[in-house]
């Protein structure tokens, strides 16, 4: 198999730096290459530090924000405002909701990047909760808006210019655990059970994990000890996606951004 790149830096804050500069670096390209850019985007606590830094000067000045578009690789079927939210980071940090809601502009009183909200994708978990849509019809609703955006379709998958990853405890990826019924699904987004074997233990939407296998380059980052016991797998000589998720982003065209803690997990070469 062809083997992905692999960074590793010194700590959590530097992986999340370079992880800035990677994703500030993709959407740039793609902007420049097809007028638009399409990211994915990840939540749990990966994304947090990232945002951070792409929420600095350089980055809000350096990346084309109005041919940006934002998606959401998953999310847990709670409240867009909700803790669990994987959208509530981006909000936060980012979109700084708050200021904008307050009357803020970006670059006046409110400090997120100049991102149109119409360019913003989500899971619409908030709407489908209070429509008692349920979370197969949430998924199917992203389903359309994906179908609709008139995106690059290759193998039957919508191709995304940049999908970024966390890597769960049990090696899943997106909301696609071990033995995963998404990986029989020909739908392009679909709701997963909560799981038991891992918190939180809450309703999921998710993309099909196909999309991983056409997207234009995927960047995950891993920092800290807690969540590296099956890298050992995940690169080991047995190649099963099935139950070690995250190989599907070992492939030509994906990066791997590992703190120190992290890559010590890593088997020898």
């Amino acid at each position: 198999m062809t083997e992905p790149e692999i960074l590793v830096v010194s700590d959590a804050d530097a992986a999340s730096a370079l992880a800035a500069d990677r994703i500030a670096a993709s959407l740039r390209s793609a902007a420049e290459a097809r007028g638009r850019a399409d990211w994915a985007t990840t939540g749990g606590s990966t994304p947090v530090g990232i945002y951070r830094h792409i929420v600095t000067t350089d980055h809000v000045n350096d990346i084309p924000w109005p041919d940006v578009h934002v998606w959401w690789g998953d999310d847990r079927f709670v409240p867009r405002d909700h803790a669990l939210s994987n959208v509530k980071p981006f909000d936060d940090i980012l979109l700084d909701l708050a200021g904008r809601q307050a009357g803020g502009a970006v670059g006046g009183d409110a400090t997120g990047i100049p991102l149109a909200l119409t360019n913003v994708h989500p899971f619409q978990t908030s709407e489908a909760i209070g429509e008692g849509r349920g979370a197969a019809g949430c998924a199917a609703e992203l389903d359309r808006e994906l179908r609709a955006a008139d995106l690059e379709v290759v193998d039957g998958w919508p191709v995304l210019d940049l999908v970024l990853l966390g890597v769960g405890g049990d090696g899943h990826v997106l909301s696609v655990f071990p033995g995963s019924a998404a990986f029989g699904s020909k739908d392009w987004a679909l709701a997963i059970p909560a799981p038991t074997h891992i918190e939180p233990h809450v309703e999921r939407v998710t993309l099909n994990p196909a999309v991983l296998a056409v997207a234009r380059q995927i960047l995950v980052v891993m920092h800290g000890a807690g969540k590296t016991a099956n890298l050992a797998d995940i690169f080991g000589p047995e190649v099963d996606p099935t139950r070690w998720p995250a190989q599907l982003a070992r492939r030509e065209g994906a990066t791997w951004i590992l703190d120190e803690a992290a890559a010590a997990s890593l088997p020898p070469h």
